[in-house]
C-alpha cells in the first residue's frame, strides 16, 4: 500500500463453531472471537456520506459469521485465511485486512486467556 490507509475496526465478533484438530472440537461448538482491521480510504465515503464507498458493518459481520459457523477447519490459520480472502473479494473498497481469530477455550492444560492467529493480507 503506497498511501496511508484509514482503518475501520471490528472487535470481539463472537461465534460458536467447531474448529480444531481433536475429534471433541469437531463435536461440540466452542467460542471463537474475531477481530478485524479493515484498511481503505474512507475520505470519499465520509465527504459524500455514502455507505457504498465504504463497507457495510452488517455485511461484514454476516460474511464472517457464515465462514466461522458454517465451515469446519483444523487450524485457526486456515480460518483466518478464509476470512481475509472473503473480505477482500467481497468489498471493493478494501485494500488490506488484518484478521485475528482467538480461541479462548483451546484444549490446552494451563491458565491462559486465549490462543490466537493474526494475519494481514492485501489486494
Amino acid at each position: 500500500m503506497d498511501k496511508k490507509m484509514d482503518k475501520i475496526m471490528a472487535r470481539g465478533l463472537e461465534f460458536q463453531a467447531r474448529h480444531g484438530v481433536l475429534a471433541a472440537e469437531k463435536e461440540s461448538p466452542q467460542s471463537f472471537l474475531v477481530d478485524l482491521d479493515l484498511f481503505l480510504d474512507i475520505k470519499a465515503a465520509a465527504e459524500q456520506d455514502n455507505l457504498a464507498l465504504s463497507v457495510d458493518y452488517d455485511k461484514v459481520f454476516h460474511l464472517v459469521k457464515n465462514i466461522v459457523e458454517n465451515q469446519s477447519y483444523n487450524l485457526l490459520e486456515t480460518l483466518a485465511e478464509k476470512i481475509a480472502h472473503a473480505l477482500l473479494d467481497s468489498f471493493a473498497a478494501l485494500q488490506a485486512v488484518e484478521v485475528q481469530v482467538s480461541k479462548p477455550d483451546a484444549p490446552v492444560k494451563g491458565n491462559f486467556d486465549y490462543f490466537a492467529v493474526k494475519i494481514r493480507r492485501e489486494k
